[in-house]
């Protein structure tokens, strides 16, 4: 099984087939609207602006699992980061990542790289890196800035 496997909603509910993204650097992040990290909106979008022309992608991921910081439908969701920090990036319909109801995508995620103490995802804002062939190669926690994870994501794209 690979990450270009999996099949996930889209913020209208259509399904996207993650093959859409092969060949392509991504960065997969669970979000939320109401959180301390929301801030970090910013800092992706620039990373998105540096490196989309050169085979970068970010796929966001609101998740409303931690203390219902991303309330609202996908659509108020979308319009508050866009509105609010100019994301361009894809935004996918509302799931969650951990637990008895938790997205496929974030099983496999986090069996590839596990957090420090645990697979369990932390919180909002854990991100995951995978390169141009399908592989997850690093794991950042809520609290790796986006401007942190720069070196990685051009290191992968100049590989």
């Amino acid at each position: 099984m690979s990450i270009y496997d999996f099949k996930v909603k889209a913020r209208d509910g259509s399904e996207v087939s993650l093959s859409e993204y092969k060949n392509k650097v991504l960065l997969i992040v669970n979000t939320a609207t109401g959180c301390g990290f929301t801030p970090q909106y910013k800092g992706l979008e620039e990373l998105y602006e540096k490196y989309t022309e050169k085979g970068f992608e970010i796929l966001d991921f609101p998740c409303n699992q931690f203390a219902n910081q991303a309330p609202g439908s996908e659509e108020e969701i979308h319009t508050f980061c866009t509105g609010r920090f100019g994301i361009k990036f894809p935004q996918f319909a509302k799931i969650d990542v951990n637990g008895k109801n938790e997205d496929p995508l974030y099983t496999y995620l986090k069996k590839q790289k596990k957090g420090l103490f645990s697979s369990k995802i932390k919180w909002n804002f854990s991100k995951f890196l995978v390169d141009q062939n399908g592989n997850v190669v690093e794991r950042f926690s809520p609290t790796d800035t986006p401007e942190k994870i720069d070196s990685y994501i051009a290191k992968l794209l100049n590989a």
